[in-house]
């Protein structure tokens, strides 16, 4: 019973002050719609970058005739084998022969190869960060100092230097708009609770001196912003399935990108707007309440 007539004031408030209402919950619509479209792009963007990051691999080359006048030793070689399984910020390595070297290399550029007749290559181990923020310090950690038998150490530094560029520029400007959008229809909620409270204030005075709890009086403008914040991210939802529905394929469908690289589900992206909404409608309803129903 008593639900019902937090529910019922709820309403009421929100046809009394209609027009703030619907502008809260188009604020709340632009807010939500942008942060799913930030949450979709985001996050096919990060597993872009998580795609990309698996190429930042540090490979270290041994000696040859050509390079340093005498071959690696494969006591040298066992010596930094033993080296790297004790390093353990690596995922993983492997030994690559001087064979296996020219075999890939004559699959990837036959014209470049198909006159030479020595093996240029060097053996070589292929070593994969567990994080490739630290693929730097692995290289480092190998350069300093350089294993005897060792010629040089590379890890495509500007390549490198560029993805996690991109990685953190990407991670920045989302959490910003996602943190710009929650504010202002966190604002745009609060000015229509407070708008419901002026134009009730005297309705309130009455309620609380016939003995009306707090909670009593505040419940309703409570829901109301709940309600507010519900009612555009349902909206926002719908929105963004027509866009899922009609404007992606034609968007997808010119971009080529490996399967490995996907977006978060549409069932998930509509779950944390939806709870997004309804705590953005909590917080502007307790600011609000907290600042201006002080009776």
């Amino acid at each position: 019973m008593r639900a019902k007539l937090f529910f019922t004031e709820a309403f009421r408030s929100i046809a009394a002050n209609l027009s703030t209402s619907v502008a809260a919950v188009m604020t709340v619509l632009i807010g939500m719609f942008l942060l799913g479209l930030f949450i979709a792009l985001g996050s096919w963007v990060i597993s872009w970058t998580n795609h990309v990051k698996k190429d930042l691999v540090v490979n270290v080359y041994f000696c040859t005739e050509l390079t340093c006048g005498k071959e690696a030793t494969q006591q040298q070689i066992n010596a930094l084998n033993i080296r790297l399984d004790q390093n353990p910020d690596i995922k993983s390595y492997k030994f690559v022969s001087k064979e296996d070297a020219w075999k890939e290399m004559k699959e990837r550029f036959p014209e470049l190869t198909a006159e030479t007749v020595r093996n240029p290559l060097p053996p070589s181990f292929e070593v994969i960060p567990k994080d490739a923020d630290q693929v730097q310090l692995i290289a480092a950690s190998l350069q300093e100092p350089l294993p005897a038998g060792v010629e040089t150490v590379k890890y495509g530094e500007k390549k490198a230097e560029r993805v996690l560029q991109v990685a953190t520029i990407i991670g920045g400007i989302f959490l910003v708009g996602s943190v710009i959008l929650l504010v202002a229809s966190t604002i745009l909620i609060a000015n229509t609770i407070r708008l419901s409270i002026f134009s009730r204030r005297r309705e309130i005075e009455v309620m609380k001196l016939v003995g009306a709890s707090n909670w009593f009086v505040r419940a309703p403008f409570m829901l109301e912003g709940l309600l507010c914040g519900l009612a555009g991210s349902i909206l926002a939802v719908i929105l963004l399935l027509l866009a899922k529905e009609f404007a992606l394929p034609g968007i997808m469908g010119r971009i080529e990108s490996p399967g490995d690289i996907k977006a978060w589900s549409f069932s998930i992206v509509a779950l944390i707007l939806v709870g997004m909404s309804l705590l953005v409608g909590a917080a502007g309803s307790g600011i609000t309440l907290r600042r201006f129903l002080r009776i």
